[in-house]
């Protein structure tokens, strides 16, 4: 393999199409940040936008749910969401955290599909997806259990038992992307409905819910989507569905009358039957601005980034890093790969700390994974490169050795 310098990685970036769209973002000096598949970073609208709404909240008060519409919000921004899914507008909403927006759809499913009793998942899913199945097991009696296969099985095991499929599109440690439409497939043909997490890949990539049939989906507003720390989450129900579902965890926002206040629960007629709560306003602002760094961008070019990000990422691992013990743990096929690349060593946790201390931010993931994500919009070629060159000093030089890098904070 020839030998991949920094010139011809800057004139990657020369030719890249995105390029422009690092604008879109505040980054800081000096700083080389691949964890957008954690935390998206800070669009450059984002300050703006929020401080906007909390004038209006100083000025207007109370006045400010009907004049500036914040009561519609949720809605607003998840039709904006649904471009990015391949949905349409009225199946994407956007409520709660990504774990209380699943347990409100696996409810949900359990009850369209009565008679089931197993929901099915993958054993190396994103843990909050298997705890929240594993509570609302609890919750009925142990009258739905929740099953798990390795990857590689999940298709076979697709009983006449099995109420609902519930999988993670890009598993989160090792970034290997399952076949949504196949598997979607393969569920209905079992009789099951399918439930997809989408916080790994929205954003990164194009997305087809309506052309895969998928039934259920959530997914994260704060990694590719940059909605913040925390942002909302967003669930979507596909049309066929809207009328039948019924919500379990019902709220006053979810009525389809809320200012009446009636006391007996009516669900609204569409997907807003899935809030529950009032709208966080000022995160729905952020989380607005984050969407809105996709405005006018294809979604094609920015998995083709993605893919072109991680194979130069793969190659100069190869090429700088060989001779440190560093195993992949990604699929070699960046075709078959999310928006990150991920290695296992033994000392894992200690050489991300050592990168992150030279200004190259990825993150670890128990139990000895360092993850690095690409986020088309603002990580350049070049990016990669330094990064590569950083983490070589790093192993060479076994700066990971010294005992502050080993010392485990809180978030990993």
């Amino acid at each position: 393999m020839r030998s991949i310098t920094r010139a011809a990685v800057e004139a990657m970036d020369a030719r890249d199409p995105l390029a422009g769209c690092r604008d879109r973002f505040t980054l800081p000096p000096g700083v080389i940040y691949l964890d957008g598949n954690s935390l998206g970073a800070l669009p450059a609208r984002t300050p703006e936008r929020v401080a906007r709404v909390v004038e209006d909240w100083g000025r207007d008060l109370i006045g400010g749910w009907n004049r500036h519409d914040w009561i519609g919000w949720p809605r607003r921004v998840g039709d904006r969401i649904a471009r990015l899914v391949g949905a349409q507008p009225g199946e994407v909403i956007v409520a709660d955290s990504t774990s209380v927006s699943l347990f409100k759809l696996l409810a949900a499913a359990v009850d369209l599909n009565r008679g089931r009793r197993v929901i099915l998942s993958e054993a190396d899913n994103f843990p909050t997806d298997l705890h929240v199945a594993q509570g609302l097991s609890r919750l009925l009696g142990n009258a739905i259990e929740l099953r798990t296969v390795e990857a590689a099985a999940v298709s076979a095991a697709l009983g006449g038992d099995v109420a609902v499929l519930m999988l993670t599109h890009v598993n989160y440690r090792t970034g290997a992307m399952h076949d949504m439409r196949g598997l979607t497939a393969a569920a209905h043909a079992a009789g099951a409905l399918a439930l997809w997490d989408l916080s790994h890949s929205a954003g990164a990539m194009p997305l087809a819910l309506n052309e895969a049939r998928v039934d259920l989906a959530v997914g994260g507003g704060y990694k590719f989507l940059n909605g913040g720390p925390g942002a909302p989450a967003y669930l979507f129900v596909a049309e066929r569905w809207l009328a039948q579902i019924q919500p379990a965890l019902a709220g006053w926002m979810g009525h389809a009358r809320p200012f009446d206040f009636g006391a007996a629960y009516e669900p609204a007629p569409g997907i807003e039957r899935f809030l529950v709560g009032t709208p966080p306003v000022l995160s729905l602002a952020a989380l607005d601005a984050g969407v809105e760094t996709f405005d006018q961008i294809d979604l094609r070019q920015v998995r083709a980034k993605s893919i072109a990000l991680g194979e130069l990422f793969r190659r100069l691992v190869e090429q700088e890093c060989g001779a440190f013990g560093l195993h992949l743990v990604s699929p070699p096929d960046p075709e078959r790969c999310g928006s990150q690349v991920c290695y296992a060593h033994a000392d894992g946790y200690a050489i991300v700390q050592a990168l992150i201390a030279r200004g190259v931010i990825g993150d670890f993931r128990a139990p000895d994974v360092l993850r690095f994500g690409f986020a088309p919009l603002y990580t350049r070629h070049v990016d990669v490169f330094d990064a590569v060159v950083a983490l070589r000093e790093v192993l060479a030089t076994r700066a990971y050795d010294h005992p502050r890098f080993r010392v485990r904070a809180q978030v990993t």
